[in-house]
């Protein structure tokens, strides 16, 4: 009896190792199924947090001076408006800055604002006009007669523009600006021009404007100065050796009879090349001189005076008065040729061609 209960409550081996291993697979299942729910819980909490932060932070960006407040919401101020801005907002805003930098003064920033508005509308007459009015207040009315006449070129016949355009460039190249300010000469413009006819337009070369210009002198009767703006036509190619420019000076005799005159006539390029290869319009200074007292002249002196001007050459008419109380300065003649064939004239006044009709080629000059 002893025995066989012995051998009843004898245990198998094997019966331990099967338990053991199931102890340890449900010990292991327990421990992987807490970190799991354990892990979730904890990214829900850090989710909820960064969620929270992030709605709480905008309302008040100012308030703190935290040091993670201004990364997370200046990018998104500062590149929100810039995604619903189309291309013309950004001309508005560069000729807004332009036109406030040339009513500052600072017109050399301002054309950099009209230009890149320009890189983006071209044909944009607003930004054309800006552009073309800074000009007009630097004094450089080549340039701005220019832009007019673009304006009147890409502008309705019937529109604003292009009679505004069309009136400036009528009034614009018998208009005298102001003298430059620290001339020591104290050049005071002469009085604008009420009576300028002629032909500015030719089909190779042209007269893009003629600006006087007058200089108080108490050596001389009458001391003046014309710069004219001679321009060649949009692909015309020039060969300077066949330009002549004629500028021919007129007084009156005697309140009666109308001369060329004898006063000095001196020419000066004030552009550096005059062969229109670098500068267009290359800009002609021709001076008018009349001492209050002067020695007689001879013909030869008076056609000396009014001789051609050649690109290249410097040179001075001869000329002083004879009885120089009798004359009066009266008006010029600007007379472009282009191959001995004429080009572009103009006169003030304009009744000094119907006295001395241009010739159509230098041959008969």
């Amino acid at each position: 009896m002893r025995t066989l209960l012995s051998r009843a409550i004898q245990v198998d081996p094997s019966f331990h190792v099967g338990l053991s291993l199931i102890v340890i697979l449900a010990v292991a299942e327990i421990f992987a199924a807490t970190l799991y729910y354990v892990g979730r819980a904890r990214a829900a909490r850090v989710s909820t947090q960064s969620v929270t932060a992030a709605v709480a932070r905008p309302p008040a960006p100012s308030v703190s001076a935290r040091s993670s407040a201004p990364v997370a919401v200046q990018p998104a101020v500062s590149q929100a408006p810039a995604i619903p801005n189309p291309s013309e907002s950004l001309v508005d805003q560069l000729v807004r800055e332009g036109v406030e930098l040339r009513d500052r003064g600072d017109t050399t920033t301002a054309l950099k604002r009209f230009d890149e508005a320009l890189d983006n509308e071209p044909d944009n007459t607003a930004v054309l006009m800006e552009k073309a009015k800074t000009y007009d207040s630097m004094q450089l009315y080549d340039r701005s007669n220019e832009l007019w006449r673009k304006i009147k070129e890409v502008s309705l016949p019937d529109s604003t523009t292009y009679e505004l355009a069309d009136r400036r460039l009528k009034v614009g190249v018998s208009s005298s600006p102001p003298a430059e300010a620290g001339n020591t000469s104290a050049a005071v413009d002469a009085a604008a021009p009420k009576d300028v006819g002629g032909s500015p337009e030719g089909p190779i070369m042209g007269i893009s404007e003629v600006k006087t210009t007058e200089t108080p002198d108490p050596e001389a009767e009458k001391n003046l100065a014309l710069q004219i703006g001679i321009k060649k036509q949009p692909g015309a190619t020039i060969d300077h050796d066949k330009v002549k420019i004629f500028v021919k000076f007129y007084d009156t005799v005697g309140d009666k009879d109308i001369k060329l005159t004898d006063a000095d006539v001196n020419y000066e390029w004030l552009t550096p090349k005059h062969d229109w290869t670098e500068t267009n319009p290359e800009v002609l200074s021709v001076r008018y001189l009349r001492a209050k007292t002067a020695g007689a002249s001879s013909e030869s002196s008076l056609s000396e005076a009014a001789a051609s001007v050649r690109p290249g050459q410097k040179g001075r008419g001869k000329g002083s008065a004879a009885n120089s109380g009798q004359r009066k300065y009266l008006g010029y003649i600007v007379q472009v040729y282009y191959d001995d064939d004429l080009q572009a004239v103009q006169a003030e006044p304009s009744r000094l061609l119907q006295h001395f009709p241009p010739s159509k080629n230098t041959s008969t000059q």
